[in-house]
């Protein structure tokens, strides 16, 4: 899949394109769909598969003052990962400023989309809207469309397991540390990638040596605090471990969370790799506990519920 950062590098014109505009965050079920359709559309057509997408998300750019900051579902670097597993031909990521948010949707579409990109079919949601004060949607495409000489496709509801899946509603389950139901609407384990970096050593000095993840995304969404199953892929090979998230009530004062894996019967210098840690089940919630004798117990549990999840590595595929 070709990468083009809009106003850094100059993006092919072609007239053969069926294209889309959105943040996808998650490339998620719902986005599949659009994606295969587009992709059948395409073909039929002999046309390319094109996806305009923005960085950063613009509810961060355009975030009001005291509101809860979006926390992102995927990075822009898994998104165009997943984009392209998806059938995408090319993605084109325009820088979002507030400068930018001023312009209007008709500009958009004919400067931009029409002129530069080029377009043969427009494929856009039901209820989706972009542009300035949110003026991009099917009426305005419909009106466009004829003078501009492209088609408007536009995309119903999609439903997966009789839900119209969204990434608002992914984002609601991972705070509630519902990993399972994320994972029926990405179509994936959720995944968070990050770089090993030093922690206190203590996971060592308890005979549990952990792995400290450090989201490489700072908007990235970690799942609720607790004790979940997790796999990750080190070297190719792919690791069954039990990962905590929290602030470590037993030990510190932090109010911080971190992400630490602990690795199953592995023992390997993990500093400076980055990993992609997905999610498979929640074990439990973070509490503190009395004596380290008592955590240390309730570890070894932990650990006996994580090894029943070891037929997931002989069914694994990095996403």
């Amino acid at each position: 899949m070709t990468i083009i950062r809009y106003g850094q590098q100059e993006m092919p014109y072609h007239k053969a394109t069926a294209i889309t505009v959105g943040t996808f965050d998650g490339v998620h079920q719902g986005h599949a769909g659009i994606l295969r359709l587009m992709r059948t559309v395409a073909d039929e057509n002999h046309e390319r598969v094109v996806v305009v997408t923005f960085d950063p998300h613009p509810q961060i750019v355009l975030a009001k003052e005291g509101r809860e900051p979006l926390r992102l579902l995927t990075s822009m670097d898994e998104r165009c990962e997943l984009l392209a597993e998806n059938g995408v031909d090319a993605t084109v990521i325009i820088p979002f400023t507030h400068a930018f948010a001023s312009t209007e949707a008709s500009d958009f579409i004919t400067s931009i989309i029409v002129r530069e990109i080029g377009v043969q079919h427009f494929f856009i949601g039901h209820d989706h809207m972009f542009g300035k004060d949110r003026g991009g949607n099917e009426e305005l495409l419909q009106r466009l469309a004829p003078d501009n000489g492209f088609s408007v496709v536009p995309i119903p509801p999609l439903a997966f397991d009789g839900m119209v899946v969204s990434s608002t509603k992914i984002r609601q389950a991972l705070k509630r540390g519902d990993v399972d139901e994320a994972r029926r609407m990405l179509g994936r384990p959720y995944s968070v990638r990050g770089l090993v970096v030093r922690g206190d050593g203590r996971g060592r000095q308890l005979g549990i040596p952990t792995a400290n993840v450090r989201p490489v995304e700072e908007h990235k969404l970690m799942p609720a605090n607790g004790v979940y199953v997790v796999i990750a892929e080190v070297g190719g090979t792919p690791l069954l471990g039990m990962a905590n998230i929290g602030v470590r009530p037993t030990f510190t004062q932090d109010t911080q969370a971190t992400l630490e894996v602990h690795f199953l019967d592995v023992e390997a210098d993990l500093y400076g790799q980055t990993l992609d840690v997905a999610f498979i089940a929640k074990i439990r919630d973070e509490r503190r506990f009395d004596s380290r004798e008592e955590f240390l117990a309730q570890l070894h549990d932990d650990r006996i519920q994580t090894t029943t999840y070891l037929h997931h590595l002989r069914e694994w595929r990095t996403p």
